[in-house]
Parts: structure tokens; sequence; C-alpha cells
């Protein structure tokens, strides 16, 4: 099962904040993850631990959300390591590739800041219900209408997005284990076998998604919907919970940048 994009039901503090609070905390900590030092990127990674554990969530959640970019962050770890020039650690004559000490600290770091993206987006996710999400994002980008934003069909678009993300992805794994059992193998055959069996993958996966975004359609259109703005049964109100969470995520700001100066 894949938790990255699921919302998974809890009583936690995390839960009962303005989901606004927490779309707002993710979008400045993503603009903190990829401006932070070392320094920072320690009291970055405790302030998600700390999330996490004042959300409850299990350190199976967390790997579940995971899985689906393991294989990125693995990649984009060794094109540092073996790639980046610097102070040479190992070589492999007579290949034209090194392992250096910078790559090794590149390539930890910017695995580390994919890793973070994907904690913080994920813990959103886990913590909000989709239409709390929906009101959320709707709510934020209101103020754009004057401009021509349709604010409300922007937030239904990323909410179906997220909320699709886990489907497919345990599509493309039912798919999967359907072709290893009819005896293909990606690990073992020559590169044009492993396309044509990427192929026998990609193909029923893009039906698959088709097939689903109709069903969709024909729901939504049954249902009555139409495009444009629209009422909910709850109206977003600011809590003093929110308020406290806010200044604690203004104090958690101030540290990043006082710790990025003081490094820098």
């Amino acid at each position: 099962m894949y938790n990255l994009g699921q919302y998974i039901h809890g009583e936690a503090i995390t839960y009962k904040l303005d989901p606004r609070v927490k779309i707002l905390s993710a979008i400045v900590l993503s603009v903190l993850i990829f401006r932070a030092n070392l320094s920072g990127g320690i009291l970055i990674s405790a302030f998600l631990a700390a999330v996490i554990l004042m959300s409850r969530l299990t350190l199976n959640h967390i790997l579940n959300a995971f899985k689906p970019v393991a294989i990125f962050v693995s990649l984009l770890f060794f094109l540092h390591v073996f790639f980046t020039d610097g102070t040479v650690l190992l070589a492999f004559p007579p290949f034209p590739v090194k392992i250096t000490y910078e790559g090794l600290y590149q390539g930890a770091f910017v695995a580390w800041q994919i890793a973070c993206l994907v904690l913080a987006a994920a813990i959103l996710t886990m913590t909000t219900p989709p239409s709390d999400l929906i009101s959320g994002i709707e709510n934020l980008l209101r103020p754009f209408r004057r401009v021509g934003v349709p604010s409300h069909d922007v937030a239904v678009m990323i909410s179906m997005a997220l909320r699709f993300m886990p489907t497919l992805l345990e599509e493309f794994d039912r798919i999967r284990m359907a072709q290893m059992a009819r005896g293909a193998d990606v690990k073992i055959g020559t590169i044009p076998e492993k396309t044509r069996w990427a192929k026998a993958l990609a193909i029923p996966l893009m039906f698959s998604a088709f097939r689903r975004a109709d069903e969709l359609a024909d729901a939504m259109e049954a249902r009555g919907y139409q495009r444009g703005y629209r009422t909910t049964l709850r109206e977003l109100r600011m809590t003093s919970l929110d308020s406290a969470a806010m200044a604690l995520m203004l104090l958690f700001i101030g540290g990043v940048f006082v710790l990025t100066g003081l490094s820098g």
C-alpha cells in the first residue's frame, strides 16, 4: 500500500489544524528545504520528526510514502556520487567514474531535500481529509479570482491528482505482478526484452488511467457537478490552536534563517 496522497484517519493535534495553516506551512517548508545548509537541514529534519510524532504516524506510513520515489532518489544520489568532481575517495580505472567527497556530500544532500519534500507532502495529505484540502486550497486561491484564476477548479484538480496517485501506483503493482505471473522479469534479458516488458506495463496502466478518468467524469456528471464557485457545508475558521501553530512556524522559520546565516 502507498500512503503518498492518501488520507489516514486520526485524532492527533495536527488533524485539528486548519488546512490553510498546513498548506502554507508545507509551502514555506519546501522553500526552506532548498535554501537550507547543513545546520538548517538538521533543524528541518528535527522539525519534521516532531511533526510525525505529534501526528502519531507510524514508521510503516512513512516508508510507504517513500516507496514511489525511492528509485528516483537513489538515482539522483548515485549520479552525484559518481559524476561530481572533487577529492577522489575511490576510483575505478579504466572507467571514467570515481567517488569523490564532494559527490557523496552533494548526493546525500540532494537525496535529503527530495525526501523532505515528499515527507512534507505526505504529512499534509495523511492528516488532511480531501474535502478539507479542497476547501483550503480554494480559500487560499480565492483572491486570484479577480485576475481570472478559477480557484475552485484548480483546487479540485489538485485534490484529484493527489487522491489518484496511490490508486495508480497500486494499479501499477497489480499489472506488474500479473506480468510476472506470466513469466516476465525485468531483472533478466536483453535491453530490447526489457523494453518490451516496460511497454507491456505502460500500455495497460495508461488504459487503466483513462478508464478511471472516464468513470470519475461520469460519476461527477451523475451527481450534478458543475464548474465554478460553490458553498461548503463547513466554513473554515481559524482557532487559537491555529494561531499557536502559525506562531511556532514563524519561530521555526526564524531559527532556520539564523542558523543558515551563522553557517554562511
